[in-house]
Formats: structure tokens, C-alpha cells, sequence
């Protein structure tokens, strides 16, 4: 008798745009093709020319996953201080029709089980449903950030006033308590479009099958366990974390070893790492103040500099890195002054080998996600300095709830002085209270690694998701 041929089931990603909610998704699915034998195709919308560093990225994805940019949008029609949650959705929401054509002709060739869409795609939703196609969401922030998004719909109708006007903290479902000031930046304003994209988003989530977190039970038990408290209509959650990108993709050589042979020659538990991210920018004043902290502190540090924006937090985020030196900004003869103890690598260094790096110690950082797996991966505890999107919830959650970070005060005007900066960093390097950060963050390592091991908790997560995804393929 012939044996019935082997179908290899088929997944459909959409992340909506930046190397943010890209990355993750691609480990996502290296894991789903590494281990259960799928087959990926991402499709990414776009609102422009891609970016250099997302053609080297994507060009080095494997073999098993294809991929396919969609037409630009045109937002000509939008004004200029449109929110980035609301242009992100935009360019999903413009870019249904084209996605539609490229989902039909998977559907028809290959065994396509689910669409996977990233916190901004719920609008796909409808083209999976019309080709009878599961939905599911790849959640790629914290446990926390999903909790509220389920919560939302709930406290918009019960709070009348803006969030920050609450006397009270906001009591998220199994999280901390949380000021209504620290809840990300789209809620800040409720009469803003990004308001309301994020509330129109929220209000789908549960239309997915089944969600999927970038996180971990050692990590945010509260959250995770709240999320999996079964409820009418709400979604299974499957938390796979930490899924980090385990090599830095891009860059030339010689910046990866102009930084690693640096590091090589530091003394070992020595240098902190600073860097706000991919998109992330602080103001001329903030980058004065952060060097002089820095030299202050007389501190081993690896800085990732980016041309400072008065404007805008996330100034990088869309827009490719502009033609100016950043170290034309710093303070004159900031450089001279920390020679020998301080490198600063303009736009962008190979942030997964740093924090693997035996001399690196402490990490300053935005408190984005991705960032923030990286290091709990390699046990380097926080400076934490959030500046858009989640990342003030993340800050909270980091220095308040998990205590693997320091946060500095910033002043009336909003600045972090250099002061209180130089306090921080020697506090975190060498002080008792870095030393305490230091020992949970070597317990958070254990866990994570623990978690992705093969009986581990996130690797079953996957693998129940995996099950239940292939039963498709065969009920078809």
C-alpha cells in the first residue's frame, strides 16, 4: 500500500512595519520550521523604500521561509505629527488588497494553516476569515502590554476622564498597579487617532484563535497566569519566550570588530553598553547631559550614538538614519577626555555579541522588548531610560516589579541630569544596590535558558501550538 505523502503545513506572517516587530516574528518562525516542520511565507507591508538594513536581514533569512513586500502605501494624505501606531496600522489597512492577492495564490498552492499577524495587523483578520484561514496574533511586547490590550476595551467604557487624570493607578489584570502616566504612549491622549487604532485593535483580539507572547512565566508570572485564566471568547495564550535574534545580522566587519576586539581588552564584568535601539533618539540637551554623566561616573562604557531630534523620541523609527555625524554632537573633547575608557560607535554595533560579552556588565537602554529579552538571555542587568511606544510600562515593570533595574529621575523639565546620571551608573557598576540587580538577573538567565530547554515551558507552549496548527492540515 502507498504511503500517504507528508503535507507540510503552511503559515502566513504579517508583521506590521519595523525591524521591532520583524525580528521576532522570524524567530517565531524559525522555531515553528526548525522544529515542527513548517513551511513560512512573511508578507510585509510597506510605506516606502525598504531600508538597507532590512535588505541585508532579509536576505539572510533561511531558505524555508519566503518573502514578499508588498506595494507602498501612499500617506500623503496624512499630516505630518500623525502617530506612529496610527501610520503603522495604516499601512496595514492600505495594503489589504495586495495582500489579498498574494494570500489567494498561497492558499492555493501551499497547505496555508493560519495567518499570524504582530499587534498592529488585526485588520487581516478579515482575509484569513474570507479564505477560511486561521487568525492568530504574535504578541511582541510584554505579557503585561497584552494583559491591557485585552483589559482596554473595559476600561474605556468605565473611566471617562484620560488615564493620566486618574487619581488611582490602573490595576492591569495580574500585573502591578501602574500610573496612568506609564501606560504607552498611544492611550496618552484619548481624543487622538492612535487612541483609537490601539482601542480598535484591542476590541479584535479576541477574534484570534490563539495568541502567541514573547515571554516567559519566570519572567512575568502574574501577567501570563491572568492571561491564561480561561474566559468566554478570550484566546488561548501561548507564551514562547524569550525569543531573541541570537546574531546581529547586519554591519559591516569591521564595525562588529572594531567593538568586540574593544571589549576583548577591558577587564572582565567591566564596561556598560548604552544604546536606545533601532528607532530611538534623544535630544541634543539629553545627549549633552548623558556624556557628561558618563565621564563623571568614570565608568568602562560602549556607546551607540544616533544624531541627536528635539522632536520626536522615536525620530529612527521610520526614517532612514539622515547623512550628519552623530559625534559631531557630543561635548567638545568628550572623546579626548575618555579615551581608553569609553568607545562610541555611531548608529549601529552587534548589540547580541556585546551583551554575550564577558567584559560587558550593565546595559542602559530604551527598555524596548527585544532588547530587553536579549539581556535577561545574557544576565546583564538595566539602566533603565524608556523614551516611546511601551517602553515607560516596561521601565515600571523592569525597576519596580521584576528589581533587575536601576531608573534614573529625570528633573522638572524632563531632563535626566548628569548627576543624577554619573549616581546611576556607579550605583549599577559598583555600588550595593547593582549588586543586588546583578544577582536577580543571573537568576533570570537560569530561567530562560531553562524555559527553552527541551521539557521547558515556552518549548511545549510551541509545540502545543504546533499540534493543534497540523490538525488543520489534516481535517482539510
Amino acid at each position: 500500500m502507498a504511503e500517504t505523502p507528508v503535507v507540510t503545513p503552511h503559515i502566513a506572517i504579517l508583521p506590521s512595519p519595523g525591524m521591532g516587530h520583524l525580528i521576532p516574528l522570524v524567530e517565531f518562525s524559525k522555531r515553528l520550521i526548525q522544529n515542527h516542520h513548517f513551511s513560512v511565507t512573511l508578507i510585509l507591508p510597506t510605506d516606502g523604500p525598504v531600508s538597507n538594513a532590512q535588505k541585508i536581514y532579509l536576505n539572510s533569512l533561511p531558505c524555508s521561509m519566503d518573502y514578499h513586500l508588498l506595494p507602498p502605501v501612499n500617506f500623503d494624505d496624512l499630516p505630518l505629527d500623525t502617530k506612529m501606531e496610527t501610520r503603522i496600522s495604516l499601512t496595514v489597512t492600505r495594503s489589504l488588497p495586495s495582500l489579498r492577492e498574494v494570500f489567494k495564490t498561497l492558499v492555493e498552492t501551499k497547505k496555508t494553516v493560519a495567518l499570524v499577524v504582530d499587534l498592529f495587523g488585526t485588520d487581516a483578520f478579515d482575509v484569513a476569515n474570507d479564505f477560511k484561514v486561521s487568525p492568530y496574533i504574535f504578541y511582541p511586547s510584554t505579557a503585561m502590554a497584552l494583559s491591557l490590550f485585552l483589559y482596554l476595551p473595559k476600561l474605556d467604557e468605565t473611566v471617562s476622564c484620560e488615564y493620566t487624570d486618574l487619581p488611582d493607578p490602573v490595576q492591569i489584570p495580574g500585573c502591578i498597579p501602574i500610573h496612568g502616566k506609564d501606560l504607552l504612549d498611544p492611550v496618552q491622549d484619548r481624543k487622538n487617532e492612535a487612541y483609537k487604532w490601539v482601542l480598535h485593535h484591542s476590541k479584535r483580539y479576541r477574534m484570534a484563535e490563539g495568541i502567541v507572547a514573547n515571554s516567559f512565566k519566570e519572567l512575568e508570572g502574574g501577567a501570563i497566569k491572568a492571561l491564561q485564566e480561561e474566559e468566554p471568547g478570550k484566546p488561548p495564550v501561548y507564551p514562547v519566550g524569550p525569543l531573541i535574534q541570537m546574531d546581529s545580522g547586519s554591519g559591516s566587519k569591521a564595525d562588529r570588530s572594531e567593538c568586540l576586539t574593544w571589549l576583548d581588552e577591558q577587564p572582565r564584568g567591566s564596561v556598560l553598553y548604552i544604546s536606545f535601539g533601532s528607532g530611538g533618539t534623544l535630544s541634543h540637551e539629553q545627549m549633552i547631559e548623558l556624556a557628561s554623566g558618563l565621564e563623571m561616573s568614570e565608568q568602562r562604557f560602549l556607546w551607540v550614538i544616533r544624531t541627536p531630534n528635539d522632536k520626536m523620541a522615536s525620530a529612527t523609527y521610520f526614517n532612514v538614519q539622515d547623512s550628519t555625524n552623530p559625534l559631531d554632537f557630543l561635548p567638545k573633547g568628550f572623546l579626548e577626555k575618555t579615551k581608553g575608557l569609553g568607545l562610541v560607535v555611531p548608529n549601529w554595533a552587534p548589540q547580541a555579541q556585546i551583551l554575550g560579552h564577558g567584559s560587558t556588565s550593565g546595559f542602559l537602554t530604551h527598555c524596548g522588548w527585544n532588547s530587553t529579552l536579549e539581556s535577561v538571555v545574557h544576565g546583564v542587568p538595566f539602566i533603565a531610560w524608556p523614551l516611546y511606544a511601551e517602553q515607560k510600562m516596561n521601565a515600571v515593570m523592569l525597576s519596580e516589579d521584576i528589581k533587575v533595574a536601576l531608573r534614573p529621575k529625570a528633573n522638572e523639565n524632563g531632563i535626566v541630569g548628569r548627576l543624577e546620571i554619573a549616581k546611576v551608573v556607579k550605583g549599577l557598576m559598583e555600588g550595593e544596590e547593582g549588586k543586588v540587580v546583578r544577582s536577580r538577573m543571573r537568576d533570570l538567565k537560569d530561567a530562560a535558558a531553562k524555559v527553552l530547554s527541551e521539557d521547558g515551558s515556552s518549548t511545549k507552549a510551541l509545540a502545543e501550538l504546533a499540534t493543534k496548527l497540523k490538525k488543520k492540515v489534516s481535517n482539510n
